[in-house]
């Protein structure tokens, strides 16, 4: 389905009945990524899967999409759809973009599930990888997400699922180089959001791949501490959709379910 919001598509799919779970997609995805878990939750639930700003078939709204403005245009979806309260599972940016959603709407969150994901701030080099990252895609873009997709992966997956990178890749070079900046600028400087772990009564959950290429491991288990986030490890990257296909699901449903 398609909405306009400021005068730009935001698109979305739905599928099911029951209570709602929103599906927010990573940098470099759309909602397409969600195809192999849809079907599994939406037999008891209300799947939701936005294309988050710049991404899928959602248009460009500026050079920067911050969190808060994509956590703004998904509460736009939910709002035109009368959703009062849904669980919210994120990968990667989608993570932010749903810490985002927490701060500016707590009473909407039942759950919450970072995978893939971080709900601290990016460090100076960080930063400045970003920057070095949007001169790359203005320069090429194709290049850069050809080499961006395999760098996702754990090493020793790469050739093993080169077939299923191909396919991310194939996705990726449909999103508009505005899109890509955009989201890179809005990563950028987003804000550290360790307190949404702290101090919120929903039930939360962490989805964390050991050998992650983008991911500090011990950074993503020290924020935890003190908190009553539970803690899926798996042993590859960080696309556990992919390379943890299965366990993943049935970690995904006993969250949902809980």
């Amino acid at each position: 389905m398609i909405l306009y919001y400021k005068n730009i598509p935001i698109h979305f799919t739905e599928h099911g009945v029951g209570d709602t779970i929103v599906l927010l997609h990573g940098f470099l995805e759309n909602s397409t990524m969600w195809k192999d878990l849809i079907p599994q939750i939406s037999r008891r639930h209300h799947v939701l899967a936005i294309d988050l700003l710049g991404h899928g078939n959602t248009g460009c709204l500026g050079y920067i999409h911050t969190m808060e403005e994509m956590s703004e245009a998904v509460n736009f979806v939910l709002e035109h759809l009368s959703i009062k309260e849904a669980t919210f599972i994120g990968h990667s940016m989608g993570g932010y973009v749903a810490l985002a959603f927490a701060e500016l709407y707590p009473k909407k969150i039942r759950g919450l599930c970072l995978m893939n994901s971080t709900s601290m701030a990016d460090t100076q080099e960080k930063r400045n990888n970003r920057d070095r990252a949007i001169k790359a895609v203005k320069q090429n873009h194709q290049t850069f997400i050809s080499m961006s997709v395999s760098n996702l992966f754990a090493p020793n997956n790469r050739e093993r699922l080169i077939k299923e990178i191909e396919e991310v890749k194939k996705e990726a070079l449909k999103i508009p180089v505005q899109g890509i900046v955009a989201a890179l600028e809005g990563m950028k400087i987003r804000k550290n959001r360790e307190f949404i772990l702290h101090h919120n009564n929903f039930k939360k959950m962490m989805i964390i791949g050991q050998k992650d290429p983008v991911l500090n491991y011990e950074s993503l288990i020290h924020q935890t501490k003190g908190t009553d986030v539970k803690i899926i490890e798996f042993s590859d990257g960080h696309m556990s959709h992919i390379e943890n296909n299965k366990e993943l699901s049935y970690n995904i449903m006993l969250f949902i379910e809980k």
